[in-house]
């Protein structure tokens, strides 16, 4: 069996045996020019050898290109499955071929995943697959493999080339990667909305807002700070703050005068008395975090995505933190759309763009599609093409 084992930090000398205590001290004293930071994952094989290939694909992406923590985990997971795998079918990394990642595909199509009992979702499929023939691209690429049959042009495992408009076209679509529709944006109404943020507790339901107000992402809303967030009053309406977006972009959102309202009204309340509730039963009260619990200690992204779901239950949905940004944005591309209609001169999907920090136009494209039409209006429209009748 595979183990990730995290990387630790050196011991301080005097808590080791004297006959090591030299070593530790010199170990202290060495500056590496790319060190691998605390905790990060080092996978061994079963007989505990170091599975090297893996170290350093994880390596390069997360120290020499500077991805994110959320990055290297991705990676981590998907390598560990992988060679998880081949050493469960005894199989050599280095001579695996198509009809092995084939296998490896299939069995996550017909078996549920062992971590939760569930079936494998489609997205997570193709994700996974298309990490491992990024894995023997790379190995390819460094010389760690002088060739490998997972490499080389994807026309020659292609399967449709019929383009739809709905439809993921990329160079992994290939033999290896199952045919995948895109998803459309699953927003709430407004009453939905009410309803939800009514059943959740503080601060899940500030944070809620939060996401619903000005459409971070949970890794963004991690950024809010406590002083940007309490800055004093102002007769201003709309704040701007300043936040790094994925991918460590520069961006902004625009923070509604009332939203910073309800957050300070939180830190003069919820926040300070869990604090001081912490500190008072000899617990650490002192935390910069904005989001913390009733335990004085911030809160987590599981937590907070697992407290959402279950207000999602409650309420009769499917509810996912990142509906709270869906909501945002379609609710802001139907008000400009409305706007632009009237005469304003803007572009809709270009200010929502920027205000979600989107790369790309047609990754805003989407929440246009996902708009709603109103009911009313669609009745109306159906009334007329079934009765026969002229509009």
């Amino acid at each position: 069996m595979v183990h990730i084992v995290r990387k630790g930090s050196l011991p301080d000398p005097a808590e080791v045996p004297e006959r090591l205590r030299k070593a530790a001290t010199v170990a202290l004293s060495m500056r590496l020019r790319e060190p691998r930071p605390t905790g990060f994952p080092l996978l061994f094989t079963e007989g505990h050898e170091l599975i090297e290939p893996a170290i350093a694909f994880l390596h390069e992406h997360f120290i020499q290109r500077a991805h994110t923590a959320d990055t290297l985990r991705t990676y981590a997971e998907v390598l560990y499955d992988w060679f998880e795998t081949l050493e469960q079918n005894n199989l050599d990394w280095t001579r695996v071929d198509a009809t092995d990642l084939v296998a490896y595909r299939n069995r996550m199509m017909q078996e549920p995943s062992p971590r939760t009992g569930r079936p494998y979702q489609l997205t997570t499929i193709n994700h996974r697959v298309r990490g491992v023939l990024r894995f023997y691209a790379w190995a390819v690429r460094m010389r760690r493999l002088e060739s490998s049959p997972l490499t080389g042009d994807p026309s020659h495992f292609v399967v449709s080339r019929t383009r739809s408009a709905n439809f993921r076209q990329t160079a992994e679509c290939s033999f290896f990667v199952l045919r995948q529709f895109e998803r459309l944006p699953r927003p709430v109404s407004s009453e939905q909305a009410r309803e939800l943020l009514a059943t959740l507790l503080p601060p899940y339901d500030l944070m809620a807002r939060w996401q619903l107000y000005t459409g971070l992402r949970l890794s963004e809303l991690a950024q809010v700070s406590l002083e940007a967030a309490t800055r004093p009053r102002s007769t201003i309406t709309v704040h701007t703050l300043q936040i790094i977006r994925k991918g460590r972009k520069p961006g902004y959102v625009l923070v509604p005068e009332t939203l910073l309202e309800q957050t300070r009204f939180y830190v003069a309340t919820y926040r300070r008395a869990w604090l001081e509730r912490a500190q008072r039963r000899g617990r650490t009260s002192q935390h910069t975090a904005l989001f913390i619990n009733s335990r004085g200690t911030p809160v987590s992204k599981k937590t907070y995505q697992r407290v959402t779901s279950n207000a999602g239950q409650v309420c009769g949905l499917r509810m996912t933190t990142h509906v709270w940004r869906s909501t945002f944005a379609c609710m802001l591309l139907a008000r400009l759309e409305q706007l632009a209609r009237a005469g304003a001169a803007i572009n809709p999907l270009l200010v929502v763009k920027i205000l979600m920090g989107h790369e790309h136009i047609d990754t805003t494209d989407r929440y246009l599609r996902a708009i709603v039409v109103d009911a009313s209006a669609l009745t109306e429209v159906l009334d007329t093409l079934l009765g026969g009748r002229e509009a």
